[in-house]
């Protein structure tokens, strides 16, 4: 298709003689580069209109961010008659507070303990009614409307990284501040067992199902505790490491803090507060407890890596030191300073090679066996000190290699 040039002229606004540099300058503050499309400079109510737009944006974050809880305050300080919300209170002061009678409770207490083998924990509600002539008096007595179950469930990938860990030979143990049936049911869920005791029983109390079993022996053997406050987080943590455990914590809160002070592995998560931060030897980035076993493994694989330095070393001294030895003793063999520096130098290029080995890590906790670890250095140096011995003697007294390698060995 064929446009005429008046046309084109037309659309770009300029004629044969073309655009004037203060035209052009003039176009481009009011249009801006590559645009062809007529335009009209910005009116300021599109000025003041997107400021009033960011004050009012401003203004709900604010709210949203800094004033909810006064905000959802001042809400329920206009309603009549006048509704007290109070959350620092635990279920059972909340009974108390409803004066209920023996029978309520025991309903009460028993919907409490089915919740709590669902794993799930129990909300107690109450509400109190003031006169809107008298907001500030005692108003009348608090009516216990009923339990709210709430569920808190576990992440998607703590069963498997608890699996995973068990399988690795980390004995993985639950300490909570729940109830010891939301303490059960949440082990069972996790795979990680159902033995779990409360919290007393580190106090010594008596109890039937482990009144004749040391303290000791049974932190050992548990699975998890429950209703637990933090100086019964330290004390496990301190009676595991003299049992001589190596004993790792995590945790997120203030509570948290002396046990992962103790620990010899202090793993603050992802969230936690600046406490429990500063008393962590490890403090986690992103959610989840799966870095841990990565975290396991790696640490494995960087002990077979110096377990197997410590075996080469051994050996290859051996090799050097007795197959050397021999070979001058028998043979009156005079190794040359140059031929001892290339043995050096090819020694340590073998040794550099184990950093960058593809070692499988220990399916289960290992440990520094200096005994294992020199038997095995000593025997693998001596049958490689008597192969050297060997090679030489066929590379210098018989015809086993060819005769220009004969030859040239009496020269070395």
């Amino acid at each position: 298709e064929r446009i005429p040039v008046e046309e084109v002229f037309a659309q770009l606004k300029c004629s044969h003689e073309g655009l004037s540099a203060a035209e052009g300058e003039q176009r481009l503050q009011i249009f801006g580069p590559n645009k062809l499309e007529e335009k009209t400079p910005p009116d300021w109510q599109d000025f003041v209109g997107i400021v009033v737009l960011l004050f009012i944006n401003s203004t709900i974050s604010f709210i949203e961010e800094n004033n909810a809880g006064n905000a959802a305050a001042a809400l329920m300080a206009g309603l009549a008659p006048k509704t007290k919300i109070s959350s620092s209170l635990c279920i059972l002061q909340i009974i108390d507070l409803c004066n209920l009678r023996d029978d309520a409770k025991k309903k009460v207490h028993s919907m409490i303990d089915k919740f709590a083998e669902r794993g799930l924990r129990a909300l107690g509600v109450a509400r109190q009614e003031v006169p809107e002539a008298n907001k500030e008096s005692a108003g009348g007595p608090w009516q216990f409307m009923g339990l709210l179950p709430l569920f808190d469930p576990p992440r998607h990938d703590s069963a498997e990284t608890i699996r995973r860990a068990l399988d690795l030979g980390v004995n993985v143990k639950m300490i909570t501040g729940d109830q010891l049936a939301i303490g059960k049911e949440t082990g069972r869920r996790l795979g990680m067992g159902t033995n779990m005791y409360p919290s007393s029983t580190l106090l010594g109390e008596k109890n039937d199902d482990v009144s004749g079993l040391p303290i000791d022996e049974l932190i050992e053997k548990a699975d998890g505790f429950a209703g637990v406050f933090p100086e019964h987080k330290y004390e496990i943590v301190k009676r595991l490491q003299d049992r001589k455990h190596i004993c790792g914590m995590t945790g997120d809160g203030v509570n948290d803090a002396p046990a992962l002070k103790k620990a010899d592995i202090g793993i603050a998560v992802a969230d936690a507060t600046d406490a429990a931060r500063s008393a962590s030897d490890i403090v986690l980035t992103e959610p989840g407890l799966s870095v841990i076993v990565s975290a396991v493994l790696t640490s494995r694989a960087i002990f077979q890596r110096m377990k197997n330095y410590t075996i080469y070393a051994v050996s290859i001294t051996i090799r050097i030191v007795l197959g050397f030895m021999l070979i001058a003793l028998i043979w009156r063999f005079d190794f040359s300073p140059f031929m001892v520096l290339i043995i050096a130098i090819l020694n340590d290029g073998t040794i550099m090679t184990i950093s960058k080995d593809r070692v499988k890590p220990s399916p289960l906790p290992d440990s520094w066996k200096l005994r294992e670890i020199f038997a095995t250095g000593i025997v693998l140096g001596t049958y490689l000190a008597l192969m050297t011995v060997v090679f030489f003697w066929l590379a210098h007294d018989t015809d086993f290699f060819p005769v220009s390698i004969t030859a040239a060995a009496p020269a070395l």
